[in-house]
């Protein structure tokens, strides 16, 4: 079972096959050529490292032990097919970047090639390839969150060979740059902060998610654990529809703040599905007239923007909370973008990487 962005054994649906079928190994590969990318960050690596050693930690404590790969993902699997003999290998679907989108497909050639099975399973209510009909997209999504969440399997832990412990960031050529309040990471943060949200904070998001000054506490500051795969998408939905069932007709507020957060987590897949079913979005505006509309990037208007040094006190000011905490509310994240576009008239293209870091 490959592990990318989905670093837990609840709700696993490639773990919970692949236990079913037989003895699993459990995979994580480090890509150095990933982490060399233009919107990756040590902050990011930081987090992602404390996933994978919670994980290592659940999987020991149920007698296996995580196979640490580090370097090119086809060559780590190519080594591993000489190790143990042919395998199938299991993971979730990924929507990522341009760089996970070419390496899918260089796994997937090598697959062919190798005659090796390589199965593919919805982590997110997103739909790949031609099984996508827009028109009951929402009924298939809703569909998908009303399944049962899938239990940690009883395993056969099969070992392979690895590296014992995990780089550090500078290891990786990752600069040091420390968030002031970086969440903590793994599963028992998730789910704290799941039933904090639920059930202390999130009486006003509808009202408080927008302003930079109440949404640090009214939202749901899921984001991390959802991008980290430490809790998955269904299980939050279930665990709102559980809570919104069970408050009483008065708790209005309350109410309407769980139908608000439950219409954003159609949100959260859905502008994931524009990415998956055009992948070139990334690189190229939809509308495809617009190209070449905006000259390169001034060096010094964009960096001014990504230090929050434009001059314009409530955009900057967003800008360095982003830099100092690693989160900004969906309306700020807009707003920033929206400024690098228009007001600033940068591509896009090259302002993204900047607030992705």
């Amino acid at each position: 079972v490959w592990f990318k962005r989905d670093l837990r054994l609840q709700d696993h649906a490639p773990l919970y096959r692949a236990a079913l079928a037989g003895p699993v190994i459990a995979l994580i590969i480090v890509e150095p050529a990933y982490w060399r990318g233009p919107d990756t960050s040590g902050r990011q690596w930081r987090f992602w490292r404390s996933c994978i050693a919670d994980l290592a930690q659940a999987i020991a404590e149920r007698g296996g032990r995580l196979c640490l790969r580090m370097g090119d993902a086809v060559a780590e699997l190519e080594a591993l097919r000489h190790e143990i003999g042919p395998f199938t290998l299991w993971a979730h679907e990924e929507t990522g970047n341009g760089f996970t989108f070419a390496r899918d497909l260089a796994v997937r050639r090598w697959a062919r090639a190798q005659g090796v099975r390589f199965v593919e399973l919805r982590q997110f209510g997103v739909i790949r390839g031609r099984g996508l009909n827009r028109d009951r997209w929402a009924a298939m999504w809703d569909a998908m969150m009303e399944e049962p969440v899938l239990p940690v399997p009883p395993s056969t832990w099969q070992s392979a060979s690895g590296r014992d412990a995990l780089p550090g960031a500078a290891a990786l050529g990752l600069a040091s740059d420390e968030v002031s309040a970086m969440p903590a990471a793994g599963r028992a943060a998730a789910l704290a902060t799941l039933e904090s949200f639920l059930f202390e904070r999130g009486e006003h998001y509808t009202r408080a998610m927008s302003s930079p000054l109440s949404a640090p506490d009214a939202c749901s500051r899921l984001s991390w654990h959802l991008a980290y795969g430490s809790i998955s998408v269904r299980e939050v939905w279930q665990a709102t529809r559980n809570r919104y069932a069970a408050l009483p007709v008065e708790a209005r507020d309350w109410r309407q703040a769980l139908r608000s957060f439950m219409a954003r987590l159609h949100w959260h897949c859905h502008f994931i599905q524009k990415l998956e079913s055009e992948p070139e979005a990334e690189f190229r505006p939809f509308a495809r007239r617009y190209e070449g509309l905006r000259p390169a990037a001034d060096p010094a208007r964009l960096a001014l923007w990504a230090q929050g040094r434009t001059g314009y006190p409530f955009l900057d000011a967003v800008m360095r909370a982003l830099q100092a905490t690693g989160w900004a509310t969906f309306r700020m994240r807009a707003m920033l973008m929206s400024f690098a576009a228009y007001d600033l008239w940068l591509p896009w293209q090259e302002a993204v990487p900047d607030a992705g870091r």
